[in-house]
């Protein structure tokens, strides 16, 4: 692949934020954003302008991913709404447009930077430190022995995002799905710190939506003729498992760590191949009954494991080797030389699946901490959206462990909030007239006394301007 032009070195401008050019690309942004939230919020559709797939969304994180930002204002207010999306999952749009709002309010009042943050950072601690708090009106406890305030915060999530195509039953059926993948993730054994497990989303596009289902383990999909080919599997109460992480196929370029001893006169092929033959060997001698590999495994290795009743499963993908290495207990092998029996994991048995037109080798693990979710959906375009949307969820629960509370939704935290503002700034005037003129004592009553008087050297029309960036 060629650049169409030279790449040029990053450059370092000083470009204030009242500039027309800035505050015309931060227009075009807060008109993107705001038109996609709310109840009255329209989906966009994404198309990088070159060909491909359109994808159709209104997910902040989805929108924010595939927006080509060019100017560096935009990429830093970007940039940080998806950190604070990747950590919350949750408000992107508002975070997004809140910015952008603060930065036109600010560059229509004309304060200095140096008063702005700090006011800002005064309204943010104001607003974290309330929300903490016992006497909050708008978090609501989360109790674990009741799935109630767990399923109506996963149908919120779901409800949110109209680009799923989802019906009400679709609905109840995907939130109840999605509680049973957290709780298979929660490990038996709590006394000490709680380390979550995995839940692994396994497309099904094309099937409906109701025949979605959650299974313990890992899905591997495969075809129905590599199946039968490793049928039948030998009964026994668990299977030895092998997991490689370094590629088996005698490929020179991909060996992994360790040496390769080739002797005079002998090609390095054989060499090469020898030496798997070799770890063959030892695997059937170690009593393996699963290799998998993350890559590709060579066919004559195949072949040999297969005659000795050993199960070798390839192209497994880096995606599973973490999933796989958590649920049987294995540390990925990257080594052809040396391989420790160490190293080996377990499951608790194989079998088979069919879920459509689709199959599937199915590992069940001895603990349930890692399981899988089939997802179906009508296409390509909804299921994506589907896909994201559940993540989501599955990380909204997730926090609820750290933190066991949640907010009002639908604007009402959002309002209690400006309402809680409005009333502090009424406290602090109500304090003022009873002191005598002066400078107040604390940063956070001389932010309020900047906001809400219009003297002190302020003009009348200054202080109304910097009370709409409060209210």
């Amino acid at each position: 692949m060629f650049r169409l032009e030279a790449k040029k070195p990053s450059l370092c401008k000083s470009e204030p934020l009242t500039s027309e050019r800035v505050t015309a690309t931060l227009s075009v942004l807060k008109g993107v954003l705001t038109s996609c939230y709310g109840p009255s919020g329209r989906l966009k559709q994404l198309h990088n302008g070159l060909g491909g797939s359109v994808r159709t969304t209104s997910k902040s994180s989805a929108l924010l991913a595939n927006l080509s930002v060019t100017h560096p204002i935009l990429k830093i207010l970007t940039t940080s709404v998806q950190n604070h999306v990747s950590c919350f999952s949750d408000c992107g749009l508002f975070t997004a447009i809140l910015c952008c709002n603060l930065i036109e309010n600010v560059q229509r009042i004309g304060l200095t930077p140096t008063t702005v943050f700090k006011l800002n950072k005064h309204l943010l601690s104001l607003c974290t430190s309330y929300l903490k708090s016992e006497v909050c009106g708008c978090r609501i406890p989360v109790n674990f022995s009741s799935t109630h305030v767990l399923l109506c915060l996963v149908r919120s999530v779901l409800t949110s995002k109209p680009a799923c195509v989802l019906t009400r039953r679709e609905i109840e059926h995907i939130s109840t799905l999605l509680l049973r993948a957290f709780l298979l993730t929660i490990p038996e054994n709590t006394a000490g710190p709680i380390i979550l497990g995995k839940s692994i989303i396994v497309p099904l596009k094309g099937q409906r939506v109701i025949d979605s289902t959650v299974l313990p383990g890992i899905l591997i999909e495969m075809s129905e003729v590599q199946l039968m080919k490793i049928l039948p599997f030998k009964k026994s109460d668990s299977f030895k498992v092998a997991l490689f992480r370094v590629s088996l196929s005698g490929d020179l370029s991909d060996t992994g760590e360790g040496t390769v001893v080739v002797s005079y006169g002998v090609s390095l092929e054989n060499a090469v191949l020898d030496q798997l033959l070799n770890l063959g060997r030892q695997l059937v001698g170690d009593h393996v009954d699963l290799v998998m590999c993350q890559k590709v495994i060579h066919p004559s290795l195949k072949q040999f494991l297969s005659m000795h009743r050993v199960i070798p499963i390839d192209r497994v993908g880096a995606a599973l080797m973490e999933p796989l290495s958590k649920m049987t207990g294995t540390q990925p092998i990257g080594s052809l030389s040396s391989v420790s029996p160490s190293s080996y994991g377990s499951v608790r048995d194989v079998c088979t699946a069919k879920f459509g037109f689709k199959w599937f080798f199915h590992l069940v693990p001895h603990e349930e901490t890692v399981c899988s979710l089939l997802l179906g959906n009508r296409n390509d375009t909804v299921w994506d959206e589907l896909k994201l949307t559940c993540e989501t969820a599955l990380h909204v629960l997730q926090l609820t462990l750290k933190e066991p509370f949640v907010l009002l939704g639908g604007g009402c935290t959002e309002t209690h909030l400006a309402a809680y503002i409005r009333h502090k700034k009424c406290l602090y005037k109500k304090r003022r007239r009873k002191r005598h003129r002066g400078s107040p004592h604390e940063d956070g009553d001389r932010y309020w006394s900047y906001a809400a008087t219009s003297q002190e050297g302020m003009k009348p029309s200054e202080t109304e301007e910097t009370r709409s960036i409060l209210l």
